[in-house]
């Protein structure tokens, strides 16, 4: 269920932050123009929200104090003038910053999918599907305060703090100095009390992406869950991973709580202290009524700051740990990045050489060794050996999933580590044999393999692989919707729409992971007829299970520990009575291999495999 668990980063806030800033400036740049409005409606509303408390002065010293009842109409109109000034300022500000911040949030997705989408098999292999979703989609949600209202309101809160303490100043030069000097201190350790949250806001995005993940997954299997019974199991281990969630946003309340109480009781230090000294001024006839009562007003204008910190900072904090995480994907290297990848080929012919190949996915364990052999264009390789001999290794490195450790794989005597992969893989097509459809319509799904092809193509790769014979049965034809992975057709019609799919990409460089070893025997008999049109002409490798399907093959390669134990083709190796004539006998028994074809039998029959299709390859040209 969990993710790789990364080293903990234990280097300053100070200096993480320093690396985020080429992030953070490159999300603010494109936006400055609507932030440096954003900051001028600020300024405007942060000033008129001044004008009350100033006018209080004036209106207890001078119109109650001094009867200047004069005064009274203009103070009242600025009040009013100020307030409307305020509310339009406030409006504009949430409809500009607002959206501005949630368009971001779609950008970062986007950019993010596009990423991932790039990233080679291998990251694949070691990150769930799951917790990829949550990258994507939650660990950006958090990064909309750095462009959204959460950062213009804090720097809201710091300029109407600069100019009320410009005004305390001015009031009482003592009282604020005393003041002042109690805010820095709780200042400095707020300052510590956030590096001791964000790494908590950290491991809650992590946790989010595991549950989302393993959560995925259990809806993804239903049928295994219920058909082995295990649904009590899966909801323990997903009580067990929102626990820790729910511990883990337990620690940042009570982070979060105890910083706000601190801001309380700093508020009533800070005010007991002004009343008793202010008092004191008042009596000595140092300071007016009303500037002490104009003290305490703007007194709440610079102490609230402290408060908006903690609720804005915490966003921040929040937006900085999605932002380390988002980096953190987007610095993965995508796979079409390789600077040796600078070729782009034309039309392949289909030939493939391995020559001298080894293989590791992990340092000192060798998957691959030594593996050579050639596939001439338009024949058939078939793949054998027991399960992790290093079949699926050989063809990963054909789909150019991976590149060898040493040696090369060639395509028409080009090294492939050396080809763009946009312009080999328009060319290779893949049939698995576990197939995997879009929860769309049978069309969209046989279209997603050249999605400008005509109707006329469609369905001509439809009747070729036999779709049309169940499709058109359907109340909806093939608007038909097939359900997630495909769920709502049988064994047998997900493999013919997948083979459809692969007729329709027309590919030079075919790929199939045993098409028919789970069908039943009417199933797997239009299966293969399907297939043997669709390896008409093409350059085709075969994992085979079931060694009956492959006897046709021109080259059958044993694969034992990572190299080719023997090659050839049925008949030459089943007359040598080796590792392939043990593998056979073992899955047919010795009495029903005496009935198996001549050589002769096979090569007459070798034409009809081989001759190409003319009318149907031109019609995938078209």
């Amino acid at each position: 269920m969990a993710e790789p668990t990364p080293k903990k980063d234990k280097r300053p806030t100070s200096v993480r932050l320093r690396e985020l800033m080429p992030d953070i400036i490159a999300l603010v740049k494109p936006r400055r123009a609507i932030l440096g409005l954003g900051l001028v409606l600020m300024v405007i509303n942060r000033v008129a929200g001044l004008v009350l408390p100033t006018s209080t002065k004036y209106l207890i010293d001078d119109v109650i104090g001094k009867r200047q009842t004069e005064m009274l109409g203009p103070l009242l109109g600025g009040v009013v003038v100020a307030t409307l000034i305020q509310g339009v300022t406030s409006f504009s500000l949430t409809q500009l910053i607002s959206k501005a911040g949630q368009r971001l949030i779609t950008e970062m997705r986007m950019r993010v999918q596009k990423h991932v989408g790039h990233l080679p098999v291998s990251y694949y292999d070691s990150n769930k599907s799951g917790a990829l979703v949550s990258r994507i989609m939650n660990d950006v949600e958090g990064i909309r305060n750095l462009v959204g209202t959460g950062l213009i309101e804090l720097i809201g809160g710091l300029l109407t703090a600069a100019l009320a303490l410009v005004m305390l100043l001015r009031i009482s030069p003592m009282l604020t100095g005393i003041a002042l000097a109690v805010i820095l201190v709780f200042g400095a350790v707020l300052s510590r009390a956030f590096s001791s949250v964000r790494p908590i806001f950290r491991e809650r995005g992590k946790i989010t992406s595991e549950v989302t993940g393993r959560l995925t997954e259990s809806l993804g299997g239903v049928r295994v869950v219920k058909g082995y019974h295990a649904e009590a199991r899966e909801e323990k281990v997903f009580a067990d991973g929102v626990q820790r969630l729910l511990e883990n946003i337990m620690k940042s309340l009570t982070a979060i709580s105890t910083m706000s109480l601190s801001s309380t009781i700093l508020m009533g230090v800070v005010g007991a202290l002004v009343m008793y000294l202010g008092a004191k001024q008042i009596i000595a006839g140092e300071l007016t009524l009303g500037g002490f009562v104009t003290f305490t007003v703007f007194l709440g204008f610079l102490v609230a700051p402290v408060f908006q910190i903690v609720g804005i900072g915490t966003q921040l904090t929040e937006a900085f740990a999605g932002l380390e995480r988002t980096r953190e994907v987007l610095r993965e290297r995508r796979e079409d990045e390789d600077p040796k990848r600078q070729l782009a080929i034309g039309t392949v012919n289909g030939e493939v050489e391995f020559r001298h190949v080894d293989f590791s996915y992990e340092e000192g364990k060798e998957v691959l060794h030594d593996v050579s052999f050639t596939s001439s264009p338009g024949t058939v390789t078939a793949l054998v050996g027991p399960s992790g001999s290093g079949k699926s290794t050989i063809i990963g490195l054909v789909a150019a999933f991976h590149s060898p450790t040493r040696g090369e794989v060639l395509i028409d005597g080009t090294d492939l580590s050396t080809v763009r992969l946009d312009s080999y893989r328009s060319q290779l097509g893949v049939v698995l044999q576990e197939t995997f459809l879009f929860d769309g319509t049978v069309r969209e799904n046989v279209a997603f393999s050249r999605p400008d092809a005509t109707e006329e193509q469609i369905m001509a790769a439809c009747r070729m692989a036999r779709v049309d014979e169940f499709a058109e049965r359907f109340e909806k034809g093939y608007e038909t919707i097939v359900g997630e992975r495909g769920v709502k057709l049988s064994g047998g019609q997900r493999q013919r729409v997948s083979i459809a799919r692969a007729l329709l990409a027309d590919p030079r460089i075919l790929i199939l992971d045993e098409a028919t070893s789970s069908l039943d025997s009417e199933s797997e008999a239009l299966i293969q007829e399907a297939l043997a049109r669709l390896m008409q002409g093409r350059t085709t490798f075969v994992i085979a299970h079931r060694l009956s399907t492959i006897r046709k093959a021109d080259q059958i390669l044993v694969i034992d520990g990572g190299s080719v134990a023997e090659r050839g083709r049925h008949e030459e190796l089943y007359a040598a009575q080796g590792r392939y004539w043990d593998l056979y006998t073992k899955q047919h028994g010795f009495e029903s291999n005496l009935f198996l074809p001549s050589a002769e039998e096979v090569e007459a029959e070798r034409p009809k495999v081989k001759s190409a299709d003319t009318s149907f390859q031109g019609t995938m040209r078209l």
